[in-house]
C-alpha cells in the first residue's frame, strides 16, 4: 500500500466510525463535462456494482425536481478512479459547500490545535476587550475575563473602569461580491474580530463590549460612560484573556450547523496568520494558494467569501471532489470528516429536523453518508463519503442550479443521489 495511501486509510478510520478500508494510489482524479463514467473509462471495465451505479445514476439525475443545470462526479477513493462525471467541471453556485474550502485553508495555515485569544488590557483608567478571531467566545468566557480583571483592579485600589472595545484586527466590514444587505444580521453579522454567543446584530464588538462590562459591574466594579471602540496601546498591561477550544473543534462545529460566521472569521483569521489583510479577498486569495499546494484544479472556480452565502460563487462538482480527495488523505484535515454532518444525524445540517434522508428511497443511508450541505435560492450541493455495504469508499460531489421545485424536494431528491452512491438504493 502506498504512502498516500495508509494515510487517508488512517484518516478515513479516524473520521467514520467504521472498520478501515484498504486504499491505495495516488491521485489521479480529473473529469469531463460529459454523462459517462469517467476519463473515458468504460463501463465494460467497472465492476457489475459499479456499472449498476453509474445506470442508477445516469437514470436519477433525471429527476425533475433536479432540474437540468447539475453537476456530479463520484470517486471511487480506495483506487482514486473516477467512476462517474456529468459535467463535472461546470461552474455552479456551490452555495455552503464552499465552506470545504474554507475549512481546509484555515486547518492548513493555522493547524488543528490553533486556539484564537480574547484579551482585556488595562491603561489609564481603561479596560479595553481585544477581539482575537473567537467567533465561539461566550458570555461565561466574558464573565470569567471580568472577574480576573476585576480582582486585579481592586487590588490596586480602583473601582471604576472606562469599558473599550478594540476589533482593529479585521478590516471594516463590508458585503462580500455576490452578497446583499438583506444577509445582515441574521444570514451573517457585520464580519468582526469580537463577538458574545454568537450574537446576531449589526455590531457585534460593541455589543461584546456591554457585556464584558455588565459582568464588571456583577464584580463589583463601577463603569464610567458608554462602551466605544479604541485600540489598544502597547503600554497596556495585560489583565484577563480567553483561549479558544482548538482549531479542529471550531470547523467541525462550522460545518456540523453550516455556521456562516464562524466561516468567515475563520477566512479572516487564515489572512491574518500571513500578515496579509483580513478581508474577503485576502481570505479567498488564500483560498486559491491552498487549494493549488494540494494540487486541486482551479478551473471554473471562482470564490468571493468563506461561507458560500455569495451568489458570484462558483466552484465545479470536479473540484469539490478533488478537496475531498485532498482531505480525506491528510491526517491534518481530519477534523473535516469528522465534521461532516451524518444522515440522519440530529443537530446537524442533514438531520431530521431539516427533512434528510426521510423519503423511502434515501432513509437507507441514514448513519452511512457523511457530507457538507449547501443550500441557497437557486442552488442546492451535496459534498462528501459514504462506505458501500461491500467496504468500498465512495467520494461524490452534486450540485444542482436553478431547479424551480420546492427546495425540499430537490434535498430528497440530491439525497437519493448519496444512497445510490452508497449503494443502499441499488
Amino acid at each position: 500500500m502506498s504512502r498516500i495511501g495508509a494515510r487517508r486509510a488512517v484518516v478515513l478510520a479516524m473520521a467514520v466510525p467504521v472498520a478501515s478500508a484498504t486504499l491505495a494510489g495516488t491521485s489521479a482524479f480529473a473529469a469531463d463535462d460529459s454523462t459517462t463514467t469517467a476519463q473515458g473509462i468504460s463501463v465494460d471495465d467497472l465492476s457489475a456494482d459499479d456499472a449498476q451505479l453509474v445506470e442508477n445514476l445516469n437514470e436519477r439525475l433525471a429527476d425533475e425536481r433536479l432540474g437540468s443545470d447539475v453537476g456530479g462526479v463520484v470517486l471511487d477513493a480506495d483506487s482514486d478512479t473516477p467512476l462517474w462525471d456529468h459535467n463535472g467541471s461546470t461552474a455552479l453556485m456551490p452555495a455552503s459547500n464552499a465552506k470545504l474550502a474554507t475549512a481546509t485553508t484555515a486547518l492548513t495555515l493555522l493547524g488543528a490545535n490553533h486556539e484564537f485569544t480574547t484579551k482585556a488590557v488595562y491603561g489609564e483608567g481603561t479596560l479595553t476587550l481585544v477581539g482575537g478571531g473567537d467567533r465561539t467566545l461566550t458570555s461565561d468566557d466574558v464573565a470569567e475575563m471580568a472577574k480576573t480583571a476585576a480582582d486585579g483592579l481592586k487590588a490596586a485600589g480602583r473601582t471604576d473602569v472606562k469599558v473599550r472595545v478594540d476589533d482593529s484586527l479585521f478590516a471594516d466590514p463590508s458585503l462580500a461580491e455576490g452578497w446583499n444587505e438583506g444577509y445582515y444580521p441574521s444570514e451573517v453579522a457585520p464580519v468582526r474580530s469580537l463577538v458574545v454567543d454568537g450574537a446576531a446584530v449589526e455590531d457585534t464588538s460593541i455589543n461584546a463590549g456591554k457585556v464584558f462590562a455588565e459582568k464588571l459591574a456583577e464584580q463589583g466594579i463601577t463603569v464610567d460612560g458608554d462602551v466605544s471602540r479604541a485600540t489598544a496601546k502597547d503600554s497596556d498591561v495585560p489583565v484577563a484573556q480567553h483561549k479558544s477550544a482548538p482549531l479542529a473543534d471550531i470547523v467541525k462545529q462550522m460545518l456540523k450547523t453550516s455556521d456562516n460566521n464562524i466561516a468567515e472569521t475563520l477566512l479572516r483569521m487564515s489572512a491574518v496568520e500571513l500578515g496579509k489583510p483580513a478581508t474577503f479577498e485576502g481570505g479567498t486569495a488564500l483560498v486559491r494558494q491552498v487549494m493549488s499546494s494540494y494540487g486541486i484544479s482551479l478551473d471554473n472556480f471562482e470564490m468571493h467569501d468563506g461561507s458560500g452565502l455569495s451568489r458570484a460563487d462558483r466552484i465545479p462538482a470536479a473540484t469539490l471532489a478533488q478537496l475531498l480527495d485532498a482531505i480525506t488523505e491528510s491526517p491534518a484535515l481530519s477534523s473535516i470528516l469528522e465534521g461532516l454532518p451524518v444522515a440522519g444525524e440530529a443537530g446537524a445540517s442533514l438531520g431530521p429536523e431539516w427533512g434528510r434522508f426521510d423519503d423511502p428511497n434515501s432513509e437507507c443511508a441514514v448513519g452511512k453518508v457523511h457530507a457538507k450541505t449547501g443550500t441557497l435560492t437557486g442552488a442546492v450541493a451535496l459534498s462528501g463519503v459514504t462506505r458501500t455495504e461491500d467496504g468500498e469508499w465512495r467520494i461524490f460531489s452534486f450540485i444542482e442550479n436553478n431547479s424551480s421545485a420546492d427546495p425540499s424536494d430537490i434535498k430528497d431528491a440530491m439525497d437519493g443521489l448519496a444512497a445510490t452512491v452508497n449503494g443502499c438504493w441499488a
